[in-house]
């Protein structure tokens, strides 16, 4: 069954954040399901994301919803299990709008997960997510 894999005790950094404001523009927005707060980026040629998860995972959808305005025309998302290199699992389009995007990507078995946002449409590079979630399921 398909479910939200990011959890209390999943590890998460992001390439930046506006002015280091963390309290206002923080990582922790990404996950928190509140409409009203978002992860902004600072300026950038590619903002990133990564995911360290408590437990192996099999990952099948990435959904992400952007500001309009401050989106990625490009993004990839790589993985890799303990002690191996990152590999890229999937490239992705998203669109610049405020929609949520849902990517299918080919299964893949991961303790890690890298989203990169590259080619971003706002002038100086900077990225704002309302949310941003991992679907798929535990791997026992």
């Amino acid at each position: 069954m398909t479910h939200s894999l990011v959890c209390a005790e999943t590890v998460s950094r992001v390439s930046s954040v506006l002015n280091r404001n963390t309290r206002q523009f923080g990582k922790k927005h990404l996950f928190d399901q509140d409409e009203e707060t978002c992860w902004n980026s600072d300026q950038g040629p590619t903002q990133w994301v990564t995911l360290k998860f408590p437990q192996r995972i099999r990952v099948s959808q990435l959904q992400i919803q952007f500001q309009g305005g401050f989106s990625s025309r490009r993004g990839r998302l790589e993985g890799s299990q303990e002690g191996e290199a990152p590999h890229k699992i999937v490239d992705f389009y998203p669109e610049d709008n405020n929609s949520a995007h849902t990517f299918t990507v080919p299964v893949a078995e991961v303790d890690q997960l890298q989203v990169t946002f590259e080619d971003t449409t706002d002038f100086f590079g900077r990225v704002v997510i309302y949310h941003l979630r991992v679907l798929g399921e535990k791997v026992l």
